[in-house]
C-alpha cells in the first residue's frame, strides 16, 4: 500500500477550457493517465491537491472525476482557488454517493490514516493578506488548518500536510500557516498551485524551519504521482 500526491489535474473534459494551449502541457491527460496507470496499484492512495476541475458546478464534473475514478487506487481530495465547484463535504460526498464515484473521498476539517500516516490539509491562502476580506480568509483556512491537523493527531502515525497555496515562496512565508505546521510537529508538507519554469524556479524545496517542503503541481511532476511512500 503506497501513498501517492499530485497537484493541479486542471482537468476540462467536460467543459472547453484546454490547457493543452499551454508549453509544456501538450497531451497532458494522456501523459497523466499513463504515468498513473504504471505507478499505482488498487491498494494505493493519491491526494489530489487542489485545481482538479475547471467545472463551475458540481453536477458539471462528473467527466472529470470520473476518469480520476477509473484512475487506480484512493483518492482524496482537497480544494484549490479553481475549484469553483467546492461546496460542502456533504453535498460532495453525496455527489459522489450518486454517481458511484467510490474511490473519491474529500480532505476538509477531517484527517484520514493511511498505513504510518495521518494526512491533515486545507487550501491555504496568499502569503500577505492585502485586505480584510484576504485577512478572514487566511483566518478560514487556519482555522480549518488546525481542525484537520487535531483529527490527524488523534489518529497517531506520522502526520503529513498537504496544501494548495505555498505556505513558503522565494524569500516569503505565510507564518501563520507555517506556525500551525510547526505546532503540531509536522515535518512534510506538499503543497502545489505554481506553474510555469519562471514561478517554479523560485519554489521552496527542502527543509525549512524543519519542514520539509515539496511542490508537487503536475507540471512540475512532468504529470507524475511523486510516491510519498
Amino acid at each position: 500500500m503506497a501513498l501517492f500526491a499530485i497537484g493541479d489535474l486542471h482537468l476540462s473534459l467536460g467543459t472547453d477550457k484546454p490547457m493543452d494551449i499551454f508549453s509544456g502541457w501538450e497531451n497532458y491527460v494522456s501523459r497523466l493517465e499513463s504515468s498513473w496507470n504504471r505507478l499505482v496499484d488498487p491498494e494505493d492512495t493519491v491526494v489530489i491537491a487542489g485545481d482538479i476541475s475547471w467545472a463551475m458546478k458540481l453536477e458539471n464534473c462528473y467527466a472529470d472525476f470520473s476518469f480520476i475514478n477509473r484512475l487506480p487506487g484512493k483518492k482524496i481530495f482537497l480544494k484549490g482557488n479553481h475549484d469553483y465547484w467546492w461546496c460542502t463535504k456533504t453535498k460532495m460526498e453525496r455527489y459522489f454517493e450518486d454517481n458511484r464515484l467510490d474511490t473519491i473521498s474529500i480532505l476538509f476539517n477531517n484527517a484520514y490514516r493511511i498505513g504510518d500516516f495521518a494526512l491533515c490539509g486545507t487550501r491555504g491562502w496568499f502569503m500577505e493578506s492585502e485586505s480584510e476580506e484576504d485577512e478572514k480568509v487566511l483566518n478560514r483556512e487556519v482555522g480549518r488548518l488546525t481542525a484537520s491537523a487535531e483529527a490527524a493527531q488523534k489518529l497517531g502515525g506520522e502526520m503529513i500536510a498537504f496544501l494548495h497555496y505555498p505556505p513558503v515562496y522565494g524569500v516569503q512565508e505565510c507564518p501563520e500557516i507555517v506556525s500551525v505546521l510547526s505546532r503540531f510537529g509536522i515535518k512534510k508538507c506538499y503543497y502545489g498551485h505554481l506553474h510555469g519554469r519562471n514561478i517554479i524556479k523560485n519554489a521552496v524545496e527542502g527543509n525549512y524551519k524543519g519542514i520539509e517542503f515539496r511542490l508537487i503541481s503536475c507540471d512540475k511532476l512532468n504529470f507524475t504521482p511523486l510516491l510519498i511512500r
